[in-house]
C-alpha cells in the first residue's frame, strides 16, 4: 500500500502538469488559470454544503439512536473530495467532484466498504462497540 501511494505522489503531479501544459497550449494561459480557481471555488462551496448535509444526517441519526456509519462514509469522501480539489489540477479535480457527488460517491463508497471489510476479517482492523448508541437514557 506505501508503494502504491509512492508512485502515486509521483505520477499524479506529473500528469498534472502534462494535462496543465496542454491546456495552456490548447486554450491559453489565462482561461487555464481561470479554470483552475473556478474549479476550487465551485469545489470548495459543493464541499461545505455536502458536508453540512453529511452533518446533519449524522446528528438525526444519533439522536434516533442509530449507528451512522454510511454517513461516516460520506464525511471520509467528502473531506478527501474537498482537499484534492484544493490542489490545481483537472485530473485532481475531476476525482475531488467524483467523490462530492452523491450519485457518482456512491461507487466510491461500496469500494471503501470492501476494504474496511476486508480489513476487519483479515484481523488487521478491529472494530470496538460498548453499545453507546443503543443505550436508553
Amino acid at each position: 500500500m506505501g508503494k502504491l501511494f509512492l508512485l502515486l505522489l509521483i505520477v499524479v503531479p506529473a500528469m498534472e502538469i502534462g494535462v496543465l501544459i496542454l491546456s495552456g497550449n490548447t486554450i491559453g494561459i489565462p482561461i487555464t488559470i481561470l479554470l483552475i480557481i473556478l474549479t476550487g471555488v465551485l469545489g470548495a462551496a459543493l464541499a461545505k454544503k455536502e458536508g453540512l448535509n453529511a452533518i446533519r444526517t449524522a446528528q438525526l441519526q444519533a439522536s434516533q439512536g442509530q449507528v451512522p456509519s454510511g454517513v461516516l462514509l460520506d464525511g471520509i469522501c467528502i473531506l478527501v473530495g474537498g482537499v484534492v480539489l484544493l490542489t490545481p489540477g483537472f485530473i485532481t479535480d475531476a476525482l475531488g467532484f467524483f467523490l462530492l457527488i452523491p450519485q457518482t460517491r456512491a461507487v466510491f463508497k461500496g469500494f471503501l466498504q470492501k476494504i474496511f471489510k476486508k480489513a476487519v476479517q483479515s484481523g488487521s482492523f478491529v472494530y470496538v462497540s460498548n453499545n453507546r448508541w443503543n443505550r436508553k437514557p
